[in-house]
């Protein structure tokens, strides 16, 4: 039983969060890492000892508070640069004005010069994946033989070996699945999956991770049988060895001049993180810029906004399996009503139930005004009274779960105990709490 909640929980763990982009803002320096330590062991030193209830909401919960924490962190972290209260929340946004075809985010520090101010990109190709579909099979049938089999996967970096056996109660469908959990348990960059023709047969499909070849590559990976005419007659009844679709480069036009990518996304001068996400309709390109500065404003402080909104909504999802979610609530929620009425005055409205909604006009309108500097000063200190809350929420996410106290401390002589905010990790390395 234990062992399936941990395979539930990362299985959670990598759908909900496995594809999140990494922002330099995960990297820190010495010194930071240094207060990390120091704020961690100041929260065990007075920590009583508890004991985690073990579910599996609980623990999506600790990672749900965790992933959005870190979250949270590092929108307040793009928005504390700049010399002054203005120009924190003045953080450039890129715009393009065919996101369908082209999608762009801003990835710059602030320095770039005015030639990088537009670039036109026009789409002629996407990059896309090498894919080996089988061959379809009756599913109720079995066309292998009882046994054991084996087979290798060679990429341009790596080579690997699978196994897998084959019953006499197996069918075509149930070797099918066992392959499909194979290769995505190995989680080397194939994903798998069984297509099915709507009558009655089934193939396996193999789609790499990876787009794009190079001039010196013929394929991004390449599957064989062992020695043996077993497998090799295995790996030809299934027939995944044939590359179906082989990958391909992404193909445009930047600035007139043709480029070409492995990938669909990448960065221009370091500015500005390119998505192409479709062809370009004739010989339109798509132009890349920033937005006009109230804009940028706006769209700062609507990502502050929605982030803060997130971890509401974290606490709001479990609170009828975890109590103490209402902790949570409390704590991060109790920050905006601090500024509810100062809030008011610049369109941002929040709720009975701790969410902020934004209204953009008045927002506008508050940011461009002659108190514009007393409004920055208001979401300056709104940013910073989040950014105390959600360090103390990512350095122990599990002061929020659901526990039974089993001593407390006696308060002003004690040592710090290593292993109180350790649990998270414990439970992400351990069956067992």
């Amino acid at each position: 039983m234990a062992n399936a909640i941990m395979d539930n929980m990362y299985n959670y763990y990598l759908a909900t969060y496995g594809t999140t982009t990494v922002s330099r803002y995960d990297a820190h320096k010495k010194s930071e890492l240094r207060s990390v330590y120091n704020n961690i062991v100041k929260a065990n030193k007075e920590s009583p000892l508890y004991k985690i209830k073990n579910s599996t909401d609980m623990q999506r919960f600790a990672i749900d508070i965790k992933e959005n924490a870190r979250q949270l962190s590092n929108v307040i972290a793009s928005l504390s640069t700049g010399e002054n209260l203005r120009d924190a929340f003045q953080k450039k946004a890129a715009v393009s004005d065919q996101s369908d075809v082209v999608d762009v985010t801003y990835v710059g520090n602030g320095s770039e010069d005015e030639n990088t101010d537009s670039f036109t990109i026009q789409v002629k190709q996407l990059a896309s994946a090498q894919i080996n579909e089988g061959k379809y099979m009756k599913e109720s049938d079995l066309n292998f033989r009882p046994g054991n089999y084996s087979f290798d996967l060679n990429t341009n970096t790596n080579s690997y070996e699978f196994q897998f056996t084959v019953n006499e109660d197996d069918t075509n469908r149930s070797v099918q699945d066992k392959l499909v959990r194979l290769f995505n348990t190995a989680k080397i960059g194939i994903q798998a999956e069984v297509s099915e023709d709507g009558n009655g047969s089934s193939a396996l499909r193999l789609t790499s991770s990876q787009t794009g070849l190079s001039d010196s590559e013929n394929y991004l990976f390449r599957i064989t049988p062992d020695g043996s005419r077993e497998s090799a007659d295995a790996i030809g009844k299934l027939g995944i060895g044939e590359v179906t679709t082989p990958a391909s480069n992404s193909l445009f036009l930047l600035n007139g001049m043709e480029r070409s990518s492995y990938s669909n996304t990448f960065t221009i001068n370091h500015t500005f993180e390119v998505h192409l996400k479709g062809i370009s309709e004739g010989d339109t390109p798509a132009t890349l810029g920033f937005k006009t500065n109230i804009d940028a404003v706006s769209d700062n402080i609507q990502e502050l906004v929605d982030s803060y909104n997130s971890m509401i909504q974290t606490a709001d999802n479990y609170r009828n399996s975890q109590e103490e979610s209402n902790k949570l609530l409390h704590d991060v929620g109790s920050v905006a009503f601090h500024y509810k009425n100062d809030f008011e005055n610049i369109g941002l409205i929040v709720h009975d139930d701790a969410h902020i909604s934004v209204d953009r006009e008045k927002l506008a309108e508050a940011v461009e005004s002659g108190d514009a500097e007393k409004n920055f000063s208001v979401l300056n200190n709104f940013k910073n009274g989040l950014s105390t809350k959600v360090s103390q929420t990512s350095i122990d996410p599990m002061q929020y779960v659901n526990k039974v106290v089993v001593a407390y401390k006696n308060p002003g002589r004690n040592f710090a105990t290593p292993y109180i905010t350790s649990m998270y990790s414990g439970m992400m390395l351990d069956k067992y709490l």
